[in-house]
């Protein structure tokens, strides 16, 4: 991939970053050996992240969030899932326990100061986002991997925003990387890592490296609007639903012909409720912006949606009702 800057081409650089080559082998060298991983966001891909770290890597999890009530509510949820499991005898009751030991609540980022790897799953709001990786920057020891969940915003512009306005010192910038994990992430096998232009060969690498422990398939995209899951995911979405707003089918045919038809678990529109429709809406715009391209256009049914308030699954209403 060209966007990649390998340790050679580093040692070439000006005199101002060539320390950044060690920097990176280091970083390499310690993804094997990642002691603490940092979660930022107590929601379901935080919560999914920090629970299959703790269970596969059997990786002691700091998982932060701002609001102690979504911290709470996560941990119960994380809970919920490994009695599940113990139920099911897909693990013993001590794997349980241990599993949960494992994670540790916090309300401040400052606890991930001792992080190896940190993997930021907030809301897909770019100034969010450009303000924690600017703090994660200054927090975390020089060696910490920093990576993100997002499914859509530039890694590019990700990696910007931990230069402290010098966009010359890669130093930072150089260990920034995009660990998109697919939903429910106890159960999708695939997670989709995505370079900036700024990312270092050995961050990649060490990001690889890592998501195999936590036995997941790494697939390795460009830093282009929608990667590969969602800029492929979306717009099959999106025709589903202006399918269904113009008439070409009802609810129901346009859910089973897909099932029964491509072998999918589930119909374009169950999907979309599953993921988010306001999530599934804030692609499509990042899509038709940064592409200018038509085709991208999100459907009017899908925006009157998210006016409602119908966001699928997780606010009871959406093309189903939950």
């Amino acid at each position: 991939m060209a966007s990649i800057i390998s340790a050679r081409q580093v040692l070439r650089l000006p005199s101002g970053i060539r320390h950044f080559s060690s920097a990176c082998l280091r970083r390499s060298a310690a993804a094997a050996e990642v002691k603490r991983l940092g979660v930022v966001g107590a929601g379901q891909m935080g919560l999914g992240i920090a629970l299959v770290a703790a269970q596969k890597a059997q990786v002691p999890v700091t998982l932060v969030d701002s609001s102690q009530k979504s911290l709470d509510k996560g941990i119960a949820f994380a809970e919920k899932l490994l009695a599940k499991d113990v139920s099911k005898s897909r693990i013993t009751q001590e794997q349980a326990d241990a599993a949960r030991a494992l994670l540790t609540p916090s309300t401040t980022l400052d606890d991930l100061s001792s992080a190896d790897f940190v993997i930021e799953a907030v809301p897909e709001i770019p100034s969010l986002k450009f303000d924690i990786f600017s703090k994660l920057a200054q927090i975390c020891p020089k060696h910490a991997i920093l990576a993100t969940n997002t499914s859509s915003i530039s890694i590019t512009r990700i990696a910007a925003s931990t230069t402290g306005g010098n966009p010359t010192d890669t130093t930072n910038s150089s260990r920034v990387v995009s660990t998109h994990f697919m939903n429910p992430v106890p159960i999708q096998k695939g997670v989709e890592i995505i370079a900036g232009l700024q990312t270092s060969k050995a961050t990649l690498d060490a990001a690889v490296a890592f998501c195999q422990r936590l036995g997941k398939i790494a697939s390795v995209s460009a830093d282009s609007p929608g990667f590969l899951a969602n800029r492929i995911l979306m717009p099959y979405i999106n025709e589903a639903v202006i399918c269904l707003e113009t008439g070409v089918g009802d609810r129901d045919a346009i859910d089973a012909i897909m099932k029964n038809g491509t072998n999918v678990p589930m119909g374009p529109l169950q999907l979309a409720d599953f993921i988010g429709l306001d999530t599934c809406l804030a692609i499509m715009k990042v899509l038709h912006e940064e592409t200018g391209d038509s085709k991208y256009r999100p459907a009017i049914l899908l925006r009157n949606m998210v006016d409602a308030g119908w966001l699928g699954k997780k606010s009871g209403k959406g093309f189903y009702d939950y």
